[in-house]
This record gives C-alpha cells, sequence and structure tokens, in this order.
C-alpha cells in the first residue's frame, strides 16, 4: 500500500516546481511552506544532496472541513508535495495521499475529505 503517488517528467527542476504551484492553485491549494532540503543539509550538515523542495499545500476549504471533523488532524495537514532532481536528470513528483495518511484516524467523514483531496492531488499530477 502506497503512502504517496508519483509522477516522473523530463522538464527542468525549476520549470517542474513553477507547474506544480500553478496546477496546485487551479485546484483551490495554496503552498503554505517550501523547504529547500538541499539547502538546508548543505547549511547543517555540510553535505552535498540532489534539488529537493518539499511544499506544503493546503486547500483551506478542506482543510476547515477536515478540522471540523476532527480537531486534532492539523497533526496530519498540510498535505506535502515533494519536487526532486533523480540521478539521471529526470524530475520526480510526489504528493502523500491523504487517503492513506488519515485512515489511522477512522474517521468517516474525514475518509470523505480525503478522498476529495486525493482526486484533486491526482489531477494535479496529471498536469504535470
Amino acid at each position: 500500500m502506497n503512502y504517496y503517488f508519483s509522477k516522473i517528467t523530463d522538464s527542468s527542476f525549476e520549470e517542474v516546481l513553477v507547474k506544480v504551484a500553478n496546477e496546485l492553485k487551479k485546484e483551490g491549494f495554496g503552498i503554505l511552506t517550501e523547504i529547500d532540503v538541499r539547502e538546508t543539509l548543505k547549511k547543517k550538515l555540510d553535505v552535498k544532496f540532489q534539488k529537493y523542495k518539499i511544499l506544503g499545500a493546503c486547500n483551506p476549504p478542506f482543510a476547515y472541513e477536515a478540522l471540523q471533523a476532527e480537531n486534532k488532524i492539523g497533526v496530519l495537514l498540510p498535505c506535502n508535495v515533494i519536487v526532486q532532481e533523480l540521478p539521471d536528470g529526470k524530475v520526480e513528483v510526489a504528493a502523500i495521499d491523504p487517503v492513506q495518511s488519515m485512515q489511522i484516524v477512522g474517521n468517516p467523514t474525514l475518509k470523505a475529505v480525503a478522498e476529495q483531496i486525493r482526486t484533486k492531488l491526482r489531477d494535479v499530477m496529471n498536469r504535470v
């Protein structure tokens, strides 16, 4: 059982970052956080790492609905999307599968919300 879904593209890392942000916006998501893992690891550990960014995506209406159903669900928010450069120069985009991550809660209302978010994230992935 995968906890994420992904897609590999021949586009450049920078192009994919822009495309992912635009496609998330079309589906009602904003990017709350952007973590540059490569930069952080260089700064903190002085190690080399491939281009790798974690985008914390949030769709406010769905986040609100989830929080209404389960007030501790914030520990599983936002939906993380990663963009990473692979050794062959291709770029992978991967997103958390919210249905898998929220199933541990066992709340049927949350499952319905997670299924809607999963559809939106898969739509984003299909258009990248």
